[in-house]
């Protein structure tokens, strides 16, 4: 008779679809793994244990990994990062994936990260930084920039600090949105103004123990609420893996000429970065430029790239926390292309609705169906005592399709989209449009930085 082993319990901070995603990705690794989400959401409720902690609340996430007797941490948010919950459960002796507050600068700063590129001789845009104090010196560089520029809010705005200005008098206004009317709060204090790039972007993930990198397929995410890039810059509405245009030369070259470097000064400057280092990319005709990093997992890049990963992904997860990481790439499986689409609620992302019926959901996975045709990765989403699921937010799920081809899985995904429903519902049509090997780059051929943040 075979003796029991006790399960291994992981605890998710977070409530987007990107926890829901890394909770279904952990509990794939056996029977024996257990999740609790905090504070987790909908989706997560159907195979995970919900607390009521605050993803950004360090002390309540320490308590609530020691109740559960976890074997790691996985923090989501950028918030949750910057608040220092990664720090608290180092203190504590917890093992948690996730870069400590210091490090995570590389994204809660857009100022700090320039530096570390200038630094490390990472290739990116011009760029200036400063406060109302030196706004003369910022409308300067505007001039010299002949105002096509983008203006960013230097701290952390939900994914919407940046505003793209196509001549001076925008630029102004820009700058003054910042920090004349607050418009991003106390983010858009210091304001960084960068020069313009040309040409399409592309995300490249990579965990790191904060010595050796693994590298995830690339992917590529839809900032904008419209199709066709239109309208205002939103948290993320879709994601395509593979995308077009990026083969293994350029990967080699991000590692390089981007990754390596950045690990590398991070370390040398006393704050080594261990977790998911995320490079936001532009793909111009003299290389690709970093338009900025992230100190986590992407959203809604992380939906679109877990279902196609042929690894353990808890594994790896450990390893990083761990200190043990092998170095390569993270192998595929044979259905590597995945497309991603998000729904979001009515309202989004100005003012978004809450409280919306939602209709369709059911049989779609990864709680009913883990390797089903199409994932249902909830983030707005609460189950009400009667039963019903509701909008709880702006982006309210996002489904995935994997396919062996990109024209499949979109084929499967937006099947799925026209059989959901809820009052008000957004989503774009065009996503992974045109986005197979050697297609050209239809419906996301950002020809400047119109959607400069990462989700």
């Amino acid at each position: 008779m075979g003796v029991s082993r006790p399960p291994l319990r992981v605890l998710v901070a977070g409530s987007g679809a990107r926890e829901h995603a890394l909770a279904w990705a952990c509990r794939r690794g056996g029977d024996q793994v257990e999740i609790i989400c905090a504070p987790g959401n909908g989706g997560t409720a159907g195979f995970a244990t919900n607390v009521p902690v605050a993803a950004d609340d360090p002390a309540g996430m320490v308590r609530a990994a020691r109740e559960h007797d976890v074997a790691l941490v996985i923090v989501g948010p950028d918030a949750a990062l910057a608040a220092g919950v990664a720090d608290a459960c180092m203190a504590a002796g917890i093992a948690v994936f996730g870069p400590t507050a210091a490090a995570a600068r590389i994204e809660s700063s857009k100022t700090f990260a320039k530096l570390v590129m200038d630094r490390a001789g990472i290739p990116t845009a011009r760029w200036r930084a400063g406060t109302v104090a030196q706004r003369h010196a910022l409308l300067g560089f505007v001039e010299e920039l002949e105002g096509r520029c983008v203006v960013k809010a230097d701290g952390l705005a939900l994914g919407k600090g940046v505003l793209v200005c196509d001549d001076v008098s925008a630029a102004r206004a820009a700058i003054g949105a910042c920090i004349d009317e607050q418009r991003f709060g106390s983010a858009g204090d210091t304001v960084l103004v960068e020069e313009r790039l040309e040409g399409p972007e592309v995300s490249v993930l990579a965990l790191t123990d904060s010595r050796r990198l693994r590298l995830f397929p690339a992917a590529r995410d839809y900032k904008r609420i419209g199709d066709g890039d239109t309208g205002p810059n939103t948290g993320g509405m879709g994601a395509v893996t593979p995308p077009a245009g990026v083969d293994d030369a350029l990967l080699a070259r991000v590692e390089g000429d981007v990754l390596r470097p950045c690990i590398d000064t991070l370390a040398a400057a006393g704050t080594p970065f261990s977790g998911c280092l995320y490079a936001g990319l532009m793909l111009t005709a003299d290389g690709p430029r970093v338009l900025e990093f992230n100190a986590r997992f992407g959203d809604p890049e992380t939906q679109v790239l877990l279902p196609v990963l042929g690894e353990d992904v808890l594994a790896l997860l450990l390893d990083c926390a761990h200190g043990d990481l092998a170095a390569g790439r993270v192998a595929r499986r044979a259905q590597s292309s995945a497309v991603g689409v998000v729904l979001a609620a009515a309202g989004y992302p100005a003012s978004p609705r809450r409280g919306d019926l939602i209709e369709g959901l059911e049989g779609l996975g990864p709680s009913s169906a883990a390797d089903g045709d199409v994932l249902a990765f909830h983030a707005g989403t609460r189950r009400h005592p009667d039963g019903t699921l509701r909008t709880e937010g702006g982006r309210v799920v996002t489904l995935v399709a994997r396919g062996e081809r990109t024209e499949e899985a979109r084929e499967h995904v937006y099947g799925a989209v026209g059989r959901i429903s809820f009052a008000g519902m957004q989503h774009r049509t065009d996503i992974g449009r045109g986005q197979d090997a050697g297609s050209n780059i239809a419906g996301n051929d950002s020809t400047a930085t119109a959607s400069n943040t990462t989700g």
